[in-house]
């Protein structure tokens, strides 16, 4: 092995250990986590566990899983088993948890225990950035996009799904049963047990066919008509592929164009965006404290009562009107066109309008003066999406109810949304301005 860098030898003892602080660089991002959850009031947050309790077994402070939990988002590290291993091996992590390694189930349970908390430590985070001066004071981004559950596809039932279901097993028993008449007809030495086996398909589908029955008087009970087997809290949503969905949650956020980061998000189980304008655009105020808040969505935000909320609200909204009009498919032009005799096929024309459509015209105006909105919209709220869902793997989300995803996607928008700010002001900045503002 001569002209090769060397090894230690794995047996050799040293006089003097070498400190596990001299394994992590000050440009770590590991010692952001450290200050950014020392800085926070863990007990004023909700957390619990904060004060000891004055018998029983000592437990783990929450600032220790709550640095575990950040740091494994932040390295896409999701699984409490795989932050238990970590933590028993992981240098950076030992450095975190001054070698703590709490057990996968306790890690769980933290995450399980402390939703609420969890999510205004990412809340706080953003009023940490509000107070640094990283957002624009002017524009945010709205969007949606759907994230897959742990429920499969095959677990989720709808009433198209059975119906399709039950023709499929009807056509199969007739298939079966006519194969059964032909065998019956064969007099040969496979005959027989061929008709045995197609007797069991057909009575396994016969019982099939009584659970999907049972199935559809459950869907007679859901308010929604859908029932999900593994994540109750689950729906079945289209996505933007032609014939394609994913039974999951609908992700909203609302991102600030200058550093792209997200000033506020919500899990939904809509699997529209026609009802969260207002919403949306609210909670981005408040996070942000802009008054003269100016909020761009695409076209799938477009609901009148949602952008006249947001007039009367002072919020300035752009988001361009669908066409929805069957004209254009019957030959005819639209409703903007001017020209009657190709307009509508009768002797006359009726005009809607709303009592409000000012308030749409107006917005209208705005965008046609500036068409560069739409494309500053794409710019700034679709990177998010892009890198968290990369983050977090073909899987999404690893929990069950809208409770606990709601958790689980306030952790990602925290690790985002420190690594955007890391990425800004730099490892050493970021840390000052933690120990200043007090997190």
């Amino acid at each position: 092995m001569k002209r090769f860098v060397q090894g230690e030898d794995r047996t050799q003892i040293t006089l003097l250990p070498e400190c596990l602080d001299d394994y992590v660089g000050e440009d770590n991002p590991v010692r952001v986590v450290e200050v950014f959850v020392d800085e926070l009031d863990l007990g004023g947050l909700g957390f619990e566990g904060v004060d000891p309790a004055a018998t029983g077994r000592p437990a783990y402070h929450p600032s220790v899983v709550l640095k575990i939990y950040i740091y494994g988002y932040l390295n896409r590290i999701q699984s409490s088993r795989r932050l238990e291993r970590e933590a028993q091996r992981n240098v950076e992590l030992m450095w975190l948890t001054q070698r703590l390694a709490p057990d996968f189930k306790t890690i769980a349970d933290f995450r399980r225990d402390n939703g609420r908390a969890i999510r205004n430590a990412c809340r706080q985070f953003v009023v940490l950035c509000r107070k640094l001066d990283l957002f624009s004071q002017s524009i945010v981004a709205i969007d949606g996009s759907k994230f897959k559950a742990v429920n499969n596809r095959d677990r989720n039932f709808t009433e198209a799904k059975i119906k399709r279901r039950m023709e499929q097993i009807e056509q199969s028993i007739e298939r079966y049963l006519a194969a059964m008449d032909t065998a019956d007809r064969t007099q040969c030495e496979v005959a027989e047990p061929k008709a045995v086996r197609l007797k069991d398909k057909i009575e396994k589908l016969k019982e099939q066919m009584r659970g999907l029955k049972e199935m559809e008087q459950r869907l007679r009970d859901a308010p929604d008509g859908q029932v999900s087997l593994t994540d109750p809290d689950a729906r079945s949503m289209a996505t933007s592929g032609r014939g394609t969905g994913v039974v999951g949650y609908n992700v909203q956020t609302a991102v600030d164009d200058k550093h792209h980061l997200i000033v506020a998000h919500e899990v939904t189980k809509i699997g529209n965006d026609r009802t969260q304008l207002a919403s949306m655009a609210q909670q981005a105020r408040e996070a942000t404290g802009i008054e003269n808040l100016t909020v761009v969505a695409d076209r799938g935000y477009f609901k009148g009562h949602e952008i006249l909320k947001c007039e009367r609200a002072g919020i300035t909204t752009y988001v361009p009107k669908p066409l929805t009009s069957n004209s254009k498919a019957d030959g005819r032009f639209g409703k903007q066109c001017v020209i009657k005799a190709q307009c509508t096929n009768l002797s006359y024309r009726r005009v809607r309008r709303w009592e409000h459509e000012d308030v749409i015209d107006a917005m209208q105006r705005r965008l046609d003066r500036e068409p560069e909105r739409m494309r500053q919209r794409r710019q700034t709220v679709e990177h998010p999406f892009g890198t968290i869902k990369h983050w977090m793997g073909s899987t999404h989300f690893l929990t069950k109810t809208i409770r606990r995803v709601s958790t689980e996607m306030s952790l990602h928008v925290l690790a985002y949304n420190l690594k955007r700010v890391m990425s800004v002001l730099g490892i050493a900045e970021t840390m000052k301005a933690m120990r200043l503002t007090g997190a």
